[in-house]
């Protein structure tokens, strides 16, 4: 589907609720930042954020929506690059709420992977 925005979408009265840097440099990703701010949405609720509304939901609607942007990105790689890195972000976003709701820290994922590459290294 493809929809044209009439209005707000954030309970501010913004266009998005990603109006503000996220970020110190918009080149530069800080994945901490991110988890750290869906953290506290987690820990201190703010009425009207959708990320709040997850939470309240609980996890069968966090997993749905990570289903719905998993398959979103399958279907946008068949596209354009621009709307892959689109429904990429919203995947990420979306991982890390459940991330959050899991419980499951960062490190804890980094650690993972660096074990995993180490494994594989050493295999060799």
């Amino acid at each position: 589907l493809l929809v044209n925005q009439e209005g707000v979408a954030c309970h501010t009265g913004h266009r998005s609720c990603f109006y503000t840097p996220l970020f110190e440099s918009r080149s530069a990703f800080d994945w901490s930042r991110l988890y750290s701010i869906i953290l506290d949405r987690k820990l201190n609720p703010l009425d009207g954020s959708y990320t709040q509304y997850l939470f309240t939901k609980g996890l069968d609607k966090i997993l749905k929506k990570v289903g719905e942007e998993t398959a979103e990105v399958i279907i946008a790689s068949k596209n354009d690059n621009a709307e892959l890195i689109q429904e990429t972000s919203d995947l990420i976003y979306h991982l890390t709420v459940l991330l959050v709701e899991k419980n499951i820290s960062l490190q804890q994922l980094f650690d993972n992977l660096g074990d995993r590459h180490e494994q594989k290294t050493n295999s060799k």
